[in-house]
């Protein structure tokens, strides 16, 4: 009888990827486990060793808000297209903050997890999506106090405020914001694998970006200046304009605009899958 020992057939099977366009999605979705425990991971860090822990979510949103309402409001006077002010611009800054903390975020995943990266294999798209999936919460709880606001409002000022089916955009407009931040995201963090520069440069950038989508502002204000394109071109624009009409039913909204912004999520989506899936393979020698 014969003593050979059997040799167990592999389970898993790690291959090079032989091109840009070879990304295995299926793989992704099999490692959705630690997709939830990295979230998990990023939720109770963010709030280790704090005092308010998720009460910053609320405080952040509230301080800026009364900053826009004595500038904007006040000293500049810009009109909200008949919403009221704070409600108008709680808004935009939920919608906004999002994408902030998404693109913030997976804009570091190589430099921040190059320990992880170094010690197991497991696809590293992992990583960028389930910041994308934490910052939920953070939405959620914004979302949350604008519901608050909105309800004070509807009583104090008998400001309108009701459920339409336009509400049923909400969570599409989301999709699409979380989409460009991921995409751009993981771009950034795959140039910064060898160019440390763009990890200063996207504090600045955030900044400009916000104050270039209309946030602080309607975008109908500008209609008829002679950069009002450049707000236009901006693929952020049509996603927060949607956003304040899916919930107010008020404002100059355009669905051309979410169009050109679905049309930029998909193809920052592509390509900054494809670089993240180029540079992966051998930022462990430059990061």
């Amino acid at each position: 009888m014969s003593t050979t020992p059997q040799i167990a057939s592999p389970k898993i099977i790690i291959k090079p990827q032989t091109s840009l366009f070879d990304i295995n999605l299926k793989e992704v979705w099999q490692y959705k486990d630690l997709m939830l425990l990295f979230v998990k991971r990023d939720f109770t860090a963010q709030y280790k060793q704090t005092i308010l822990g998720p009460v910053w979510h609320v405080i952040q949103p509230l301080f800026t808000t009364i900053m826009f309402l004595v500038v904007f409001g006040k000293f500049a006077n810009m009109p909200t297209d008949g919403i009221e002010p704070a409600v108008f611009y709680m808004s935009g800054l939920t919608i906004w903050n999002y994408f902030s903390a998404c693109f913030s975020n997976t804009a570091n995943t190589f430099v921040a997890n190059a320990g992880i990266f170094g010690k197991v294999y497991f696809p590293r798209l992992v990583l960028p999506l389930s910041v994308v999936l934490s910052n939920i919460v953070r939405l959620g709880i914004q979302f949350g106090l604008l519901l608050l606001m909105m309800g004070y409002y509807a009583i104090t000022k008998h400001t309108p405020f009701t459920l339409s089916f336009t509400w049923l955009y909400i969570p599409f407009l989301i999709i699409i914001m979380a989409g460009i931040g991921l995409g751009l995201g993981i771009i950034i963090s795959s140039l910064t694998t060898k160019y440390r520069d763009f990890t200063v440069l996207i504090s600045f950038a955030m900044q400009f970006l916000m104050y270039a989508t209309p946030v602080a502002y309607p975008l109908s204000f500008f209609k008829n200046k002679s950069y009002a394109a450049f707000l236009t071109w901006n693929p952020l624009s049509g996603i927060v304009e949607g956003f304040r009409y899916a919930l107010f039913q008020q404002g100059d909204f355009h669905i051309g605009l979410l169009l050109y912004s679905v049309v930029f999520m998909v193809v920052v989506l592509v390509f900054g899958t494809m670089i993240f899936s180029k540079v992966e393979k051998t930022f462990m020698d430059t990061v």
